[in-house]
């Protein structure tokens, strides 16, 4: 499939608007190529360097195996990965072969795996060598469903040494193996797209789970241009020449799109690493792959500014780092700011609108909020009636725009609950102040009325 051209654009220039045959993968992939970037590098891990050219080539493979072991148009795909260019190359590949990507924890229990592949009724999975004995324990958790029940494992090389044995052992009759580095060189490297349209599911996301068990997110390939022409690029600047660092992992979307779909829009580099996110080794991977944007989290914002090596550690190359996903301290952000220098940018973003809508920025900050709304989204403080609050009063936050999901998959209530219209109803509280910034007061489900105002 090919799609219009596409280059990062100025934020003068109107924000790239997906045709009605659109893949994802070819907007965050091809296009580079197409651009004549392909020897840019592209993704910085423990297994090297990667240019874009080589990381097309990987996740074209990817795209014609998953189609050559069946993979139907919108089936979901399980990625039980770690970090690294197989994750990456798997993720794209699935998406470009007219898939559906589930990204889930490697670190998962076979019992909640187990769930997961009844749920998303997924065909195929991918998997490392190491996972594979966990999946055929899941895999005899799971009830079979007839013509959905899990059958493949796309297994790609562990990026890490282990004690994992080389080769898998075999597996149950209910699975079968596919060993992607043993057949890669094989696999036809034929340029090819699913011809998939913009509002076709592309990935599942998985809300927080603050009041209960996680919800499965349906997102369209068309939601993941949205944020990233309007935040990543107008708000925050991505460009060919940056670098990026990120404290979460892949699957979490707030790492999906800052530290992997931003970068690659724009023709700039990630760094992904496998292990644990310790101060000492984000101090170390910063220092040798001077990344200029970091993604990052106020837990590990606290950890790296009390870890006895952060004397003396040069941050220099980072031009800014975000936050999400907690509440950011005012002295937390003092403190960074003071010690590293580099500037932080607080925000609020959820799965049900992919990313963040509000946020702190180069141009508009202020430390203690959540920042002011990304351009191409509106955000609205209701009371419980469905009315606006007052400038200065928390309010119920609504907020809608071209990245918003579709539905919960198999929630209908849910659904109907949490998106009415165009708009998503979160149930998160929030305050917004004369200049227009946004500060978050708490949950409705865990706040009272009193004398008609939230307590």
């Amino acid at each position: 499939m090919s799609s219009v051209p596409h280059a990062s654009l100025p934020p003068s220039e109107p924000p790239f608007e997906p045709p009605e045959r659109f893949n994802l993968t070819d907007y965050l992939l091809d296009a580079r190529l197409r651009e004549g970037l392909g020897e840019q590098v592209a993704v910085c891990c423990d297994r090297g360097v990667w240019s874009y050219e080589a990381l097309w080539a990987r996740t074209q493979r990817v795209a014609h195996a998953l189609k050559g072991l069946g993979l139907a148009p919108e089936q979901r795909v399980l990625v039980s990965m770690r970090d690294g260019v197989d994750f990456v190359a798997c993720l794209l590949g699935v998406i470009k072969a007219g898939g559906v990507a589930v990204m889930i924890s490697p670190e998962l229990t076979a019992e909640r795996i187990a769930e997961l592949l009844s749920y998303s009724r997924a065909p195929i999975a991918c998997v490392e060598r190491e996972g594979v004995a966990l999946f055929e324990e899941a895999a005899a958790l799971s009830p079979p469903q007839e013509g959905a029940q899990l059958h493949t494992l796309l297994v790609t090389l562990d990026p890490t040494p282990s004690s994992a044995p080389s080769h898998p052992s075999s597996p149950s009759n209910a699975l079968t193996l596919f060993d992607l580095e043993a057949e890669l060189e094989g696999l036809s490297c034929e340029p090819w797209t699913a011809p998939t349209h913009r509002d076709d599911p592309a990935v599942w996301l998985f809300s927080g789970g603050t009041t209960g068990r996680p919800k499965a997110i349906v997102q369209p390939h068309r939601a993941f241009v949205y944020t990233t022409e309007r935040y990543a690029k107008r708000v925050m600047g991505y460009g060919p020449q940056d670098r990026t660092i990120a404290v979460p992992k892949l699957y979490f979307g707030y790492a999906t799109g800052a530290n992997l779909f931003f970068p690659l829009s724009v023709g700039a580099s990630t760094v992904l690493f496998a292990d644990k996110p310790t101060p000492a080794r984000l101090f170390e991977l910063i220092e040798h792959h001077r990344p200029t944007l970091m993604i990052n989290v106020p837990t590990l914002i606290n950890r790296m500014l009390s870890d006895p090596s952060a004397e003396g550690r040069d941050l220099s190359s980072l031009r800014a780092v975000t936050s999400a996903g907690e509440a950011l301290p005012v002295s937390l952000h003092e403190q960074w700011e003071a010690r590293f220098g580099a500037p932080l940018y607080d925000g609020l973003g959820t799965a049900e609108m992919w990313h963040i809508f509000l946020t702190n920025s180069p141009s508009a900050s202020k430390r203690g909020t959540l920042g002011k709304v990304v351009e191409g989204f509106e955000v609205s403080l209701r009371d419980s009636e469905g009315r606006e609050v007052p400038t200065g009063e928390a309010g119920v936050m609504w907020v809608r725009g071209g990245a918003r999901a579709t539905e919960y998959w198999q929630l209908r209530e849910a659904s109907e609950e949490a998106f009415v219209g165009a708009w998503y109803a979160s149930g998160d509280l929030l305050r917004r102040d004369e200049e227009g910034f946004y500060t978050y007061c708490g949950r409705q489900d865990d706040m009272i009325k009193v004398a008609g105002k939230w307590v």
